[in-house]
């Protein structure tokens, strides 16, 4: 008996298989055609390219697992959160999906602030009005396409558009609901008066299920696309952090995760949810039904690098480094990048600033730099953001026992080590690390009765790697920088304010 994940990401899609001991069987991955960003801070995927990919990733790792198709009892579901996926009454697609760091809404979040009062908007969905939420898209659609707006009949996300696809249901799950600003958190079910206030109908709203329960089964088209039986149960999932979560185990109140992809999540779980009144920290319903989770998002962490290899890391000749050639450059600089900074703001920034208009920059060059400080100092800068989050998670009381690492922050050792040395713990990191469409797949196995719930399905197949401790004296080097770190926020917004 076997459990297929699948997570639609920003720039692929993944399946992974794990069996009933909740040990990886095979893993497959088919990338996505590069989200078009036509202006600055504009981000759009056509959703048909993910059911493309997740049609290819299936039959590979079915071909990769060397199973048959009736071995696959379940599926899990994840996937990028936010974005918004607008279809009509037939199920069509209206227009490419804004995706989660798409931030052109300000304006409309302003509106809506305006509109119900910031305060009133926190009350009911425990978080403000962000441009990287969905209903703030939705919003902006309809101040400018109009004709598209008149044809809306159903709202997904992204991983739900998926499953649309695999089965013709509209569902989401509540900790993805979660992030669209339509949810009552506390509650957890959709907002009336969220709705009601933007104008947007709740018969557009998939039905809501907690993460682990069955809402759709596979049907006949869908099967012989992936190579699946058609009537395999599919579970409602969650957004890539609450699966990833599940991944890594994190499900009880004192667990932490600091996740480095695309973006970067510091993860708590909470057994209530915890408002921050100034909205900084995301507060989320978890994947693991009665429980809740607050997290602060670095919007380019991943990307930062990602960036970092294609705009500046190309050789003499012009040829693109790897990440393995980066992180041996990085190691050549001292801890601190003998004082160059960078401010990781791509696509402007999450937690704490909820600033979309803020942009990124190096700090401190001279002469004597070379690459590898810019390489540190980009490792260190994000990790310099996610600090940031654990700084107010001290500020509220959120009591952190244990932190684990997870995505390609994970992976690197270099990257592991600038982790612990700035954020003053150690860190712990998992023999297999198969992120957030393990978590699915174990939610998947829950689903079906293969464990009694998820905290057995973790506990039973989760596994540490290793713990690492920071070194006390890049520590205390570090502790001195993030002082100089977090001025460089209020000067570059002096610098925007003063143009």
């Amino acid at each position: 008996m076997l459990f297929l994940g699948i997570d639609v990401g920003t720039g692929g899609t993944r399946a992974v298989l794990i069996d009933a001991l909740g040990k990886g069987v095979a893993s497959q991955s088919t990338g996505h055609a590069p989200f078009r960003s036509d202006f600055a801070g504009w981000a759009e995927q056509d959703p048909e390219d993910w059911w493309r990919a997740a049609q290819q990733s299936i039959r590979a790792v079915l071909a990769a697992a060397s199973c048959t198709p009736s071995d696959v009892a379940a599926i899990g579901l994840t996937g990028q959160m936010h974005g918004a996926v607008l279809l009509d009454a037939d199920g069509k697609v209206l227009r490419p999906s804004l995706i989660w760091c798409d931030t052109r809404s300000a304006p409309q979040c302003d509106w809506l602030h305006a509109t119900l009062g910031r305060e009133r908007v926190i009350e009911q969905t425990c978080n403000p009005a962000l441009p990287n939420f969905t209903l703030t898209k939705i919003l902006w659609v309809r101040e400018h396409e109009p004709q598209v707006f008149a044809r809306i009949a159903h709202v997904l996300c992204p991983k739900d558009y998926v499953r649309f696809r695999m089965s013709g249901a509209y569902a989401t799950d509540v900790q993805e609901a979660s992030g669209t600003l339509l949810l009552d958190v506390t509650q957890r079910r959709w907002s009336p008066e969220m709705a009601e206030a933007s104008g947007v109908s709740l018969d557009w709203l998939p039905e809501l299920f907690e993460s682990a329960e069955i809402c759709a089964t596979l049907d006949e088209t869908a099967a012989a696309a992936t190579g699946l039986l058609a009537g395999i149960p599919i579970v409602a999932g969650a957004g890539d952090q609450g699966a990833g979560a599940v991944g890594m185990g994190i499900l009880k109140p004192g667990s932490v995760s600091a996740t480095i992809g695309t973006s970067g999540v510091v993860f708590a779980a909470t057994d209530q949810p915890v408002r921050d009144p100034l909205g900084r920290l995301h507060t989320f319903c978890h994947a693991v039904a009665g429980r809740w989770h607050v997290m602060g998002v670095t919007q380019a962490a991943g990307l930062s690098l990602r960036w970092f290899r294609d705009v500046v890391g190309a050789g003499i000749q012009g040829e693109q480094a790897s990440y393995e050639q980066l992180m041996a450059l990085a190691a050549e600089a001292p801890a601190g990048s003998d004082g160059v900074f960078w401010a990781p703001y791509l696509f402007g920034e999450r937690t704490p600033h909820l600033d979309p208009e803020v942009r990124a920059a190096f700090v401190g060059l001279s002469a004597s730099h070379g690459q590898k400080h810019l390489a540190r100092a980009v490792l260190e800068g994000v990790a310099y953001s996610l600090r940031d989050t654990f700084t107010l998670f001290a500020e509220l009381g959120i009591p952190i026992l244990n932190v684990r690492l997870g995505g390609g922050g994970a992976r690197s050792p270099l990257w592991r080590q600038i982790q612990a040395d700035v954020y003053g713990r150690a860190v712990e990191f998992l023999a297999a690390e198969e992120g957030a469409a393990y978590g699915a797949a174990l939610l998947a196995g829950v689903g079906v009765g293969a464990w009694s719930n998820v905290d057995t399905a973790c506990e039973s197949s989760i596994q540490i790697a290793g713990q690492i401790g920071p070194e006390p004296a890049a520590r205390f080097e570090y502790d001195q920088s993030y002082q100089t770190y977090r001025r460089i926020y209020p000067a570059l917004v002096s610098l925007r304010t003063s143009r």
